[in-house]
């Protein structure tokens, strides 16, 4: 039986191209799919041509935008939908994708239903990114406003989508743009072209126009060239392949969350109440997501909270993939899970930590189980955040238990994408409101993981895509200065 064949997207036109990269089973090493891959000259002579895409976006109202959002996911969850010149179930997506991602096929179902529920509250997720404001806005490019008007542009006609392959999930970042009419265009993860691919064949389905869509499977060249040829970009990516572009104004950079829960003073002694807190906040989606918690801050008790957490996670094992209490993803790669076994071994030959999971399993923390490579869960107890160990970030359920004392958390903690903070302390909270490197502040025991869909996750899109313009009607009140 031939494998499936993707084609990319040139502002919604099936190409396929003569070269090609094969997706493959993380446990047989199977082709399982043919991807098309296009090269940079290509993107660079289509991305001009986008101001067609753009316009046919911004003919459709916002509500008739939010209405085909709705019957999207519907497609999108239940619906077999084109995958190439065949047609792929629901069920054969989330197998295929588990198969070539590593994630358990219980956690691909999840995100699945998490994306579709994107789709479903995107008027939630519009009145968060757009602060309330009238959706109107979107349609006639001004509203009225605290008895007078505002106005706004848009700063492109694409956003480009550079997405990772580590969970289906993040795919739900980018699909606010379609509701700010603004056409996408993606480059796919080496190993999961699965999900953008059936989100953009799930919009067709409900009545989207086929040019707001491209996508390009590409290597880093084309990669670069989306990256600077669309007036706005999204970049995934660890510390590594987003630091060269941190400081530029046109990409959006969604890379490691150093995300914590952080157990206060007035709360130490009653710890146990909180560690299923803490050992979801670091498994769910077996620690692939930026709000994954990597580190533990606790002002006492850091031994004692760092073991029971470790005897938690240790009996977390590997499964085979379809099997429904999986919780924990393989490597695509084997030597990328040896490497980063490699680097936390290193790592504590550093004096100030102990990998307290070490004793509570027998054998290493790598583990092969039916043809595939885990990562079994680490807690690493780290004497300060001035160990190495304290600010690491993987792609699997790894965390970092430290104390500090009260007073220095906001200022010692760093960056930290979401903070869970359990206290009633006014001083540490007003301290966590103001430290500028915290993100989402969560107070309560609210796991990481757990967003609010009125909450931009990391960065406004809607001010990324829009910007306020000088505006006024006639007949308004004029302050002359």
């Amino acid at each position: 039986m031939p494998v499936p064949h993707i084609p990319a997207l040139r502002a919604g036109r099936p190409y396929l191209s003569p070269e090609r990269v094969e997706v493959r089973d993380v446990r047989t090493g199977q082709s399982l799919g043919v991807v098309s891959q296009v090269n940079a000259g290509l993107i660079r002579r289509d991305l001009p041509k986008l101001d067609q895409a753009a316009a046919s976006l911004r003919a459709l109202s916002a509500k008739d935008i939010l209405e085909r959002l709705v019957e999207a996911a519907d497609h999108f969850e239940r619906a077999p939908l084109p995958l190439g010149d065949a047609h792929q179930s629901s069920d054969d997506f989330v197998a295929m994708l588990s198969a070539t991602s590593g994630l358990p096929e219980a956690l691909v179902r999840g995100r699945i239903a998490r994306i579709a529920e994107a789709c479903r509250q995107m008027p939630e997720i519009l009145a968060g990114l757009m602060r309330g404001a009238d959706i109107a806005i979107l349609d006639r490019g001004w509203a009225p406003w605290n008895g007078s008007a505002i106005a706004f542009a848009p700063l492109t006609n694409a956003l480009g989508v550079l997405m990772p392959s580590n969970s289906p999930g993040v795919n739900q970042q980018w699909l606010p743009a379609l509701a700010l009419k603004t056409p996408v265009v993606i480059k796919p993860g080496r190993d999961e072209p699965w999900t953008p691919y059936r989100l953009i064949q799930a919009c067709l389905a409900a009545g989207f126009p086929a040019e707001a869509f491209s996508y390009y499977p590409t290597d880093h060249a084309g990669a670069a060239e989306i990256l600077h040829g669309c007036g706005r970009a999204m970049l995934f990516g660890d510390a590594q392949t987003t630091g060269r572009y941190r400081n530029l104004s046109s990409v959006q950079i969604h890379g490691p969350g150093w995300s914590k829960v952080v157990i206060g003073d007035d709360f130490a002694d009653r710890w146990r109440d909180y560690l299923d807190v803490c050992a979801s906040s670091v498994l769910d989606n077996s620690g692939r997501s930026c709000i994954n918690a990597s580190a533990i801050v606790v002002t006492r008790h850091a031994d004692a909270i760092a073991d029971a957490l470790a005897a938690r996670l240790a009996s977390v094992e590997p499964r085979n993939l379809s099997d429904e209490d999986a919780a924990l993803a393989a490597f695509t790669n084997p030597s990328i899970a040896e490497g980063i076994s490699a680097a936390i071994d290193r790592d504590l030959r550093v004096q100030g930590a102990v990998d307290v999971t070490a004793r509570h399993r027998a054998g290493g923390r790598i583990v092969r189980h039916d043809g595939a490579t885990f990562l079994l869960p680490t807690v690493i107890r780290c004497d300060s955040f001035e160990h190495p160990l304290a600010t690491r970030e993987y792609l699997f359920p790894y965390v970092a238990v430290v104390e500090v004392p009260q007073a220095d958390i906001p200022r010692r903690i760093g960056s930290s994408l979401v903070v869970s903070v359990i206290s009633n302390d006014e001083t540490l909270i007003r301290g966590l409101l103001a430290a500028p490197s915290v993100g989402h502040l969560h107070i309560g025991p609210i796991p990481t993981w757990q967003i609010r869909w009125d909450q931009p996750h990391e960065g406004n899109l809607f001010e990324f895509l829009y910007r306020q313009r000088a505006f006024q009607l006639a007949g308004q009140p004029v302050h002359t200065p």
